[in-house]
């Protein structure tokens, strides 16, 4: 009994400690089963009806006739249920008072009319009815309202207390036995209730814990670990939901930016990944700010991002656009350094550029694709032209995996002449593609195409071979100038193609000149350097190409074993009236000399130019102004030494 009453006096107190979403819990278990209730509810009026009746007694009918009225108020309380929405804790007080009140007004109607029935009913049949009545229903309420055990003692008490009063005011021995029967039981029921309350509330925090530890998974499942944005998963089911309101409510347009960083390998080569990282937390945390509140935006994976937002057209759109491109472009500072990038965007606008979310994410792609081809800090959106250009990439794709064994691929040369004279000292050859379905297809088409699909590799070795087969019948004087890939520079079966198509044709390594632009250094700098070092150690020349086009230039020529530069042609154009252009070739020339390269000029094709190239001293020139790109066939002419009027007028 002291261990009763000491949980009795503790019961209170940690009811209040328990958090609201174990309260509603316990609250709704009071729910749980309605329909026992109402079998309860109608046993339970049916009785006191019956023992009224029989009676003849008013107070008993007055009694049965409020159990009757209680009852039906209950039930239809345990038809609606609890407050699905109890989350907040005046909700869940509220669904509980509501219980306790019905609860409480039905059990002290039970007992009051057990009470009466003992006192005012002489025969022993009726309040036999009225005791076991009081008595079940006192014990089907320990079970099953022992969620809240305070609302269930009451209830105990409530229902068996009079019946216990009732049976001793009749001062009859065996009444007074039952009575104190009846109050063993009520203890007994007591402290039931309580340890099926323990057990129910144990059950319920470790169910709440449980729930509440998978939804924090759940989240992190769904959250960027680096930014904490949304990640695909979680940006896949928002902005698929956002597509079904758009689609239902048309006078909204939903707008999809697809995100790519411009220069973050080289952020990330240059300053290190910590740098690479905080400027991609940093520029996820200002989409955050600016545009998901009321949008998504998420990291799709590396340096790819996306945001959703409402637009009213496409102005706004752009507008939207504009100011991403700001947000990204903003520097960021980081251990001292000012790292700053840039973004190319592809739009797709719902639902005029598509009805479904692969729709979009696809012309949303098609869009970005379109700003990166189309330089840095770009924003495109999506055109159905841009579907076109798609399909043609795939059925040149196609096209192009047979086209070796078609033969269809074949060599030009373009001489490249020394300055002083009209002694030609190399050769550079360039690849050419004349497909059985779609004539010529330029390299800057097919050449990435053959990069994607894994093709340049066998593509590079026929080259090699061809090229230098070729040239081994060339004067000795005149090398050999082949490009390489990106993935050919990078590739472990570079050194060994090369050395192949030296052994197979007899051409000495000396007069091989292996061409990389700048560009492709910036991806793996570490592997090109090693490609390079190879390829001079079989005494192979390297020469970087397009240089003056790329990113920090000038480093590389300290730390890359190359033995010729090539000027971008895009300065060689406005040698004839851009002074900026002629001192910048003037300083390359120079530069070079110092560093012992030798330096050529692409893209000749005026002789004011071929004039002002004489005056910085270049050692050689290439471009139309000299000769065009020719099969191998024409080049013996020009090792005769029949050289073009242009050449020779320019002298």
């Amino acid at each position: 009994m002291a261990r009763l009453i000491n949980r009795l006096t503790q019961l209170s107190r940690s009811d209040q400690e328990i958090t609201v979403r174990v309260r509603a819990a316990l609250v709704e278990s009071l729910y749980a089963s309605p329909r026992s209730l109402v079998i309860g509810a109608v046993t339970s009026t049916t009785i006191g009806g019956v023992v009224a009746w029989a009676a003849h007694d008013a107070w008993l009918a007055v009694c049965a006739v409020l159990i009757g009225l209680v009852a039906a108020m209950r039930i239809a309380d345990a038809l609606r249920g609890p407050d699905r929405a109890a989350t907040a804790p005046t909700k869940a007080e509220r669904n509980e008072l509501a219980y306790r009140l019905g609860a409480l007004s039905y059990s002290g109607l039970l007992g009051l009319f057990g009470f009466l029935t003992l006192t005012r009913a002489p025969d022993g049949v009726l309040q036999l009815l009225s005791v076991t009545t009081a008595i079940g229903y006192a014990a089907g309420i320990a079970g099953r309202n022992a969620g809240r055990p305070l609302i269930a003692l009451t209830q105990l008490c409530s229902a068996s207390l009079p019946l216990v009063a009732g049976l001793m005011i009749a001062f009859d021995p065996l009444k007074a036995v039952l009575g104190v029967v009846i109050l063993l039981f009520v203890v007994a029921m007591m402290d039931i209730t309580l340890q099926t309350y323990d057990t129910i509330l144990k059950a319920t925090i470790m169910s709440e814990e449980n729930a509440a530890l998978a939804a924090h998974h759940a989240a992190l499942a769904r959250r960027d670990d680096l930014t904490g944005l949304s990640n695909r998963t979680d940006f896949r089911e928002r902005f698929e939901a956002r597509l079904s309101a758009a689609i239902a409510d048309q006078a909204r347009k939903l707008a999809l930016y697809w995100l790519d960083l411009d220069c973050f390998k080289e952020v990330n080569d240059t300053f290190g990944h910590l740098a690479g990282n905080a400027l991609l937390a940093t520029i996820a945390g200002r989409l955050r700010d600016r545009f998901g509140d009321t949008g998504v935006v998420a990291r799709l994976g590396g340096d790819e991002f996306a945001v959703v937002y409402w637009v009213a057209d496409r102005d706004e759109a752009a507008a939207i656009g504009a100011a991403i491109l700001a947000e990204v472009r903003m520097p960021v500072e980081h251990d001292g350094q000012s790292l700053r990038s840039s973004a190319s965007i592809g739009v797709a606008v719902a639902i005029e550029d598509g009805r479904e979310a692969d729709t979009l994410l696809k012309n949303a792609d098609l869009a970005l694709y379109r700003a990166k081809e189309s330089g840095r800090g770009r924003l495109f959106f999506y055109e159905p032209v841009m579907d076109e250009k798609i399909e043609r990439r795939r059925l040149l794709a196609g096209e192009l995996r047979g086209a070796l064994d078609r033969d269809e691929f074949h060599l030009l040369y373009q001489p490249i002449f020394d300055l002083g004279g009209r002694q030609i000292l190399s050769c550079e050859v360039l690849l050419r593609w004349t497909n059985r379905r779609y004539g010529v297809v330029t390299p800057a088409e097919f050449i990435p195409i053959a990069e994607d699909q894994g093709l340049i590799d066998p593509i590079g070795d026929w080259v090699l071979h061809q090229a230098c087969h070729v040239a081994r019948d060339w004067p000795e004087s005149v090398t050999l100038a082949v490009n390489l890939s990106p993935i050919q520079l990078r590739g472990p079966q570079l050194t060994a193609a090369v050395r192949s198509a030296l052994a197979a044709s007899g051409l000495p390594p000396e007069r091989l000149n292996l061409e990389v632009t700048e560009t492709v250094l910036l991806d793996d700098i570490d592997a090109s350097l090693a490609a390079l070092e190879a390829l001079n150690a079989m005494h192979v020349c390297t020469t970087l190409d397009d240089f003056g086009t790329g990113y920090s230039s000038l480093s590389y020529l300290t730390r890359f074993p190359f033995q010729t530069l090539k000027i971008d042609r895009s300065f060689i154009a406005d040698l004839d009236h851009s002074p900026a252009s002629i001192a910048i070739v003037q300083t390359v020339i120079d530069l070079a000399a110092k560093l012992g390269m030798r330096t050529v000029a692409e893209g000749v094709e005026t002789a004011a130019q071929l004039e002002q190239l004489r005056r910085t001293r270049c050692d050689a020139v290439q471009g139309f102004l000299m000769a065009r790109p020719m099969p191998a066939s024409m080049l013996k002419t020009m090792f005769a030494g029949d050289v073009p009027q242009p050449m020779a007028g320019a002298e």
